[in-house]
């Protein structure tokens, strides 16, 4: 089976259901522009979102609160903030230990589209997709025009045909 082939068996999953995680230390559900923005792109294309949580830039609460979803009845984890270089951006750190398979190439391709929207400063996102137990998780940076990169250029186009290949 060809990409095409994929992509089409993939139609027959229908609408997803996923989850959407900001970790920040200050957002507040009223200040949380991205984690809103992730919800109205995805159910705009008809997906799902169950849950949607905030937690701090703890990496056991993170790593904890990504596993809890992971139990779940859903299709995927968004995560959304923590990506960067500073001393309390740990996204990349907790999630990356539970990830079965990782797919790089979302993070250079995210980063390349990034460098023509930000410049050079488009090397220092950490943006992360992989699988674990059968779902897609995916770690994005915590800007809203980032976040709006990835689901239009990235995400959306490709989200059925990642979930239908997880659930292998």
């Amino acid at each position: 089976m060809g990409v095409k082939d994929h992509r089409e068996a993939a139609k027959g999953l229908g609408p997803l259901k996923g989850a959407v995680i900001t970790v920040s230390d200050t957002r507040s559900a009223v200040e949380d522009e991205s984690g809103r923005l992730i919800r109205e792109l995805l159910e705009k294309e008809g997906h799902r979102v169950v849950a949607q949580k905030i937690v701090k830039n703890d990496i056991q609460l993170i790593r904890e609160t990504v596993q809890d979803l992971l139990l779940q009845a859903i299709d995927f984890v968004i995560t959304t903030g923590g990506t960067g270089i500073g001393k309390r951006d740990l996204t990349i750190e907790a999630v990356s230990p539970l990830l079965e398979k990782a797919l790089p190439g979302f993070g250079e391709l995210f980063r390349a589209l990034s460098y023509a929207e930000v410049g050079s400063a488009a090397f220092l996102s950490r943006a992360l997709l992989g699988t674990a137990a059968g779902k897609v998780v995916v770690s994005l940076p915590g800007s809203p025009q980032a976040v709006r990169l990835a689901l239009d250029r990235l995400l959306l186009p490709e989200l059925r045909h990642l979930v239908w290949g997880a659930r292998g």
